[in-house]
């Protein structure tokens, strides 16, 4: 089982620290357990850790006073969140939702400056971990404009695999359908439909409690099932 201490020294932005300053980040880090339905983190509050998933996966999302939703993305075991609003000083401007019971360690706001002062390695780490966030949030929005909801699932299953932001993700991703349909916006029995879209296109396999990603770049490229027949038949 991974731990606290493994979750931080297999962490990419590891690598940038020495012994001495990767020892007191596990010294002054904890660990939280998050049932389905907690939060991770919630809008408004204080923002005060950076967070790392240990396992399971949270989802990232803003809601209104009349019960709409709108969710980002998913952070899945390797991945962290929350650097940007540790960058300035101010609340969490979104909710981090467990949608599973989720493991996390929590580095301390006053840890994760001091890293950021007096690391420049760390701070390279960090100036490409914003750019790979960027670019995962421009696609999301891209996607949720001009794509139907096949096509989302696809992008969606495609974003959780970033190098990035999640290392620690091989070729199956363990979603229920319930929870890629959070993810992606779409409805339950859509995204059933879309998944064996997607199977029947060879981009995915589809089996108990998640996929198996077979074509990982044509995950990322699918339009949905009429630009994939035009192409064939091209």
């Amino acid at each position: 089982m991974q731990t606290l201490e493994s979750m931080l020294r297999n962490s990419l932005w590891a690598t940038a620290l020495s012994e001495a300053e990767l020892d007191t980040v596990a010294r002054q880090s904890h660990e939280r357990s998050v049932p389905v339905g907690g939060y991770a983190m919630r809008c408004g509050d204080p923002a005060e850790h950076w967070v790392g998933v240990i396992d399971g996966l949270i989802k990232m999302s803003v809601s209104q006073a009349d019960g709409r939703l709108a969710t980002f993305t998913g952070v899945t075991a390797g991945g962290w969140a929350g650097e940007g609003s540790l960058l300035k000083p101010g609340p969490w401007r979104y909710d981090g939702v467990a949608v599973r019971h989720s493991r996390l360690v929590c580095v301390p706001r006053y840890t994760f400056k001091r890293l950021l002062t007096t690391n420049l390695l760390f701070n390279h780490f960090l100036l490409s971990h914003l750019n790979a966030r960027l670019s995962l949030f421009i696609g999301l929005v891209e996607y949720d404009r001009l794509l139907g909801p096949s096509a989302r699932v696809a992008r969606c299953l495609a974003s959780l695999f970033h190098p990035d932001l999640y290392p620690r993700v091989g070729n199956f991703v363990q979603l229920s359908q319930e929870e890629i349909g959070l993810l992606s916006g779409v409805s339950r029995q859509r995204t059933n439909e879309a998944l064996h879209e997607l199977e029947r296109a060879g981009l995915l396999c589809v089996k108990f409690g998640g996929a198996t990603v077979l074509d990982l770049n044509g995950l990322r490229s699918y339009n949905g099932a009429q630009a994939d027949n035009s192409a064939r038949a091209a």
